[in-house]
């Protein structure tokens, strides 16, 4: 599977951003769907990862309660909603795929390229 994401940019403090992670193949609902971050100086990171259907979702602790996974299977393309952003956010962020779950980058089979976000203070 390809993946392609989307969505970054600059954003104020408090303010939201949606990335969005396109999959090409006919396979992408039988995958597990991630999104990491890593930001500069610092080792990439688990930020959230949600189910083939979408029934079960995970979260890092640091982004819990503002940051939402979603995916749509229909337009193979997930999503990452990130409300309430703060500077430390800041990092690139990037989809991937698996047919399992872990917190652990190096487990996951297919990446797709990073997209910036950038939260000022």
């Amino acid at each position: 599977v390809q993946l392609q994401a989307s969505g970054g940019g600059l954003v104020q403090a408090g303010g939201s951003l949606r990335l969005s992670c396109a999959a090409s193949g006919r396979t992408f609902s039988s995958y597990w769907m991630g999104w990491f971050r890593q930001a500069p100086r610092k080792e990439r990171e688990f930020v959230a990862a949600i189910s083939w259907r979408g029934g079960n979702t995970y979260y890092a602790d640091s982004v819990k309660g503002r940051f939402t996974i979603s995916r749509d299977n229909a337009k193979n393309t997930v999503y990452l909603q990130m409300n309430s952003l703060k500077p430390e956010d800041t990092a690139v962020y990037s989809c991937a795929a698996d047919n399992g779950i872990s917190q652990s980058a190096g487990s996951w089979a297919y990446w797709g390229q990073g997209t910036l976000v950038t939260v000022s203070s």
